[in-house]
């Protein structure tokens, strides 16, 4: 069963999600390693030191991110799966 109750997704708009959703949950965690390495984001050494509003700031858009891709991901695959399910 969809999210959308009764609506149906191409199979098209399916594979598109599917492809944001990866998308979003490879390319999010190297930005997360690239902020975390970045000077700005701590006070003093890296990860021994205070973080910054810089950190925080993207920390909260990376786990939105992430978060949104792995719900874009899970509706494009079910919709896939759906999609292909023999008809009873």
């Amino acid at each position: 069963m969809l999210l959308f109750h009764g609506g149906v997704i191409s199979k098209l708009s399916a594979r598109l999600l599917v492809v944001a959703g990866l998308f979003n949950v490879v390319i999010w965690p190297r930005f997360a390693k690239a902020v975390t390495d970045d000077d700005r984001a701590w006070a003093g050494e890296h990860w021994h030191s205070t973080p910054q509003s810089f950190f925080w700031v993207h920390a909260v858009l990376i786990v939105t991110a992430m978060l949104l891709g792995v719900v874009v991901l899970v509706i494009g695959v079910k919709a896939l799966r759906h999609r292909s399910a023999p008809k009873a």
